[in-house]
């Protein structure tokens, strides 16, 4: 396969990290599906420079050595979203979708669910407005939409909340997407925040119905995000569409703390969207990259031709939201010539004419302001040679790399070259120079866990 362009949508998605997380600590290794590298490395936060110019967010690229093949280098491409001031954002109604269905009401499900939600209410003025519809064998309004600063009311609805029934989460959809209509507010944040384990199974529910009503819904401005919670059932592809298709963002709530993290710390990325429709092209120029491999965003690449199709779903990025992406390289005149073979995830860069030689490669990025349905464009580029060895990463970029490979050795990557077990923890380690939370120091700890387990296997 041979292509100089490699196209894909952004993703803010950090579900996989928690759910990841939370089987480790359970003891078991996660199924490969499970493993969604991009989601694992943009669950952390990095240092990336604050937009500076007339777009909500910032571009940065950087090469450094490839921490599992000394003869490839490594590609960072870093967006960051522009941070917003809770008092400055604008007014929100929300709707919380929540399922009451009898496979929540372990600990680790509904009574997760009142906490998270509870924590999101406290965030909220008396410009803001929740209404909460349950769904279960029947679906109901519990509360009208009703003003934040009435927290007294909307606290005693969530607590009366009971589990029971099964799960028809199409018709809880509609009558949440109903109630958002009702109460609109023009320039503002319309959003459903669906809590649930995934487990819609009952009913004539039709997941491509239900994906095409979502999507129908984002482009007249109410968004989804989705919170899963539990084990066991939990519908993890089918949440990831969801909040795909509804212009949102999918986390998995393992604890009090992921919930904190998710409708506290970062509430301003989960309420307001900045940026929709976000593509990113990357064009390789053949006289210095032999080939190359994104990491992770399978879900995510699209056809090169629908870069400037602004008919086609894309990611978004909400107000503070990084977003990192990798790519290994393989340099022109490499002796890995292993790359590029029909089964590899290796792209053979296509040779062309009139291409700059001191450009190493372009980035464009192409995307929508949150009320727009015209696109704009932007583009940068990253200068040098590629074939030079690259400086020491910092390190943002050394920790990165240290969880894609955690990534790719669990998801047993035939790319994963020199890495092993040992080598992730100390690249982590070295890279928890600036850890504020202690995530860094506990995705190390999860490393050694994963050492363990790796090592039991049969």
């Amino acid at each position: 396969m041979t292509q100089p362009l490699s196209t894909f949508a952004v993703d803010v998605d950090t579900a996989s990290y928690s759910n990841v997380r939370r089987m480790l600590t359970d003891g078991q290794l996660p199924p490969k599906g499970a493993v969604r590298i991009e989601e694992l490395v943009n669950y952390f936060e990095y240092d990336y420079p604050q937009p500076s110019d007339d777009h909500p967010f910032s571009v940065s690229t950087i090469v450094a050595p490839c921490p599992w093949n000394q003869e490839n280098r490594l590609l960072r491409i870093a967006l960051q979203g522009k941070q917003i001031q809770m008092d400055d954002r604008p007014a929100s109604n929300l709707v919380f979708l929540l399922d009451v269905s009898g496979s929540m009401s372990v600990p680790n499900k509904l009574p997760l669910v009142k906490s998270a939600m509870k924590m999101l209410v406290e965030q909220l003025t008396e410009n803001d407005r929740i209404a909460i519809v349950v769904y279960a064998g029947a679906s109901g309004r519990v509360l009208n939409s009703t003003s934040a600063d009435q927290k007294a009311v909307i606290m005693n609805a969530l607590d009366n909340l009971q589990a029971g029934g099964s799960t028809n989460g199409g018709e809880g959809i509609k009558l949440a997407y109903q109630i958002a209509l009702e109460n609109f507010i023009a320039g503002g944040t319309n959003r459903v925040i669906l809590c649930t384990d995934g487990d819609f199974n009952v009913g004539t529910t039709n997941r491509s119905e239900l994906v095409d009503l979502i999507q129908e819904k984002a482009q007249e401005g109410t968004f989804l995000s989705v919170f899963g919670f539990g084990t066991g059932n939990l519908k993890d592809s089918t949440m990831e569409q969801l909040a795909d298709k509804g212009n949102g963002n999918y986390a998995y709530i393992d604890s009090k703390l992921e919930a904190r993290r998710a409708l506290v710390d970062q509430l301003g990325g989960t309420l307001i969207t900045i940026a929709k429709d976000v593509k990113i092209q990357v064009d390789f120029n053949p006289a210095q990259v032999q080939s190359y491999r994104l990491i992770g965003y399978e879900n995510r690449v699209m056809a090169n031709q629908d870069f400037r199709d602004d008919r086609k779903d894309a990611g978004e990025i909400g107000a503070g939201h990084r977003v990192t992406a990798l790519y290994e390289l393989v340099p022109v005149g490499s002796e890995d010539r292993t790359a590029p073979n029909i089964d590899s995830e290796f792209v053979e860069v296509t040779p062309r004419d009139s291409v700059d030689p001191e450009k190493m490669l372009v980035v464009r990025l192409r995307y929508k302001q949150p009320a727009a349905e015209k696109a704009m464009e932007f583009s940068t580029f990253l200068t040098g040679n590629l074939q030079a060895q690259p400086p020491m990463a910092d390190s943002d970029m050394t920790f990165a790399s240290a969880v894609a490979t955690f990534g790719m050795l669990l998801r047993e990557s035939e790319h994963a070259g020199q890495a092993n077990w040992d080598s992730v923890i100390k690249l982590a380690s070295a890279g928890t120079v600036e850890d504020q939370g202690g995530f860094r120091a506990e995705f190390v700890d999860l490393a050694r866990k994963a050492k363990e387990l790796s090592a039991e296997k049969p």
